[in-house]
């Protein structure tokens, strides 16, 4: 990963213009290919960033200091360097991903198991299932043949409905499989991240532990 601290200015060109005028700003360059820029605030969310793959080509002679980002869809993010503060690169190396505890993770195992409890005719894709940025609890298709990404927590708040919104960014470049819908699936899920799911086209159901795992009282219920 290379982490580099600048006073820059940034143009993103593509399905829309944006400008973010000069200002000290931290750029990430990841191993994947993914170029975001961060203030020192707004917490993990970037300003602006493009999403693997693409490439960076740093300028040289009279355009030294201006980097052009472009992915595959041929959208651009220009950066442009006023001064450079810090400038280092870090090998991280394989990310073990992030360890769910007991309860999510038989959550996971136990729907994925038992899919056709979301509807008729729903069918599992695979479970853990990769992209760039980690992986999909469960991907699978609705009765319609529709792709379904399901994220799956113990408690749904807020930071799991954010999760799944940039996994469905992704996973609705891939030809394949778009268009993909989102599901925010837990035991309980909080006002705000159902507001907030709502508000982005992202259905929610509230899961039953037991009855999944096949006690009498089944409450599994879809919202």
């Amino acid at each position: 990963m290379r982490l580099v601290i600048a006073r820059c200015s940034v143009d993103y060109a593509g399905r829309l213009t944006a400008h973010l005028p000069i200002a000290p700003r931290l750029i990430l360059v990841k191993a994947d290919g993914s170029v975001s820029i961060h203030a020192d605030d707004r917490a993990y969310k970037p300003l602006n960033w493009m999403s693997p793959p693409c490439t960076l080509k740093e300028g040289t002679g009279d355009d030294v200091g201006v980097w052009t980002v472009v992915n595959k869809a041929g959208e651009k993010l220009i950066i442009t360097m006023e001064e450079i503060l810090h400038d280092s690169s870090h090998e991280l190396g394989v990310d073990p991903g992030l360890i769910k505890d007991g309860v999510e993770a038989h959550l996971q195992e136990l729907l994925a198991d038992r899919i056709e409890t979301l509807g008729d005719g729903y069918s599992l894709i695979r479970r853990e299932y990769p992209t760039a940025i980690g992986p999909v609890d469960i991907l699978c298709r609705d009765a319609d043949g529709a792709t379904v990404a399901i994220e799956i927590k113990r408690r749904g708040d807020i930071d799991g409905v954010e999760q799944l919104t940039r996994y469905l960014d992704l996973l609705n470049r891939d030809p394949h499989l778009s268009p993909v819908r989102g599901l925010f699936a837990a035991q309980e899920i909080k006002p705000q991240a159902r507001v907030l799911a709502t508000d982005r086209g992202i259905g929610c159901v509230v899961l039953d532990y037991d009855a999944l795992r096949g006690i009498e009282d089944d409450k599994l219920r879809l919202f």
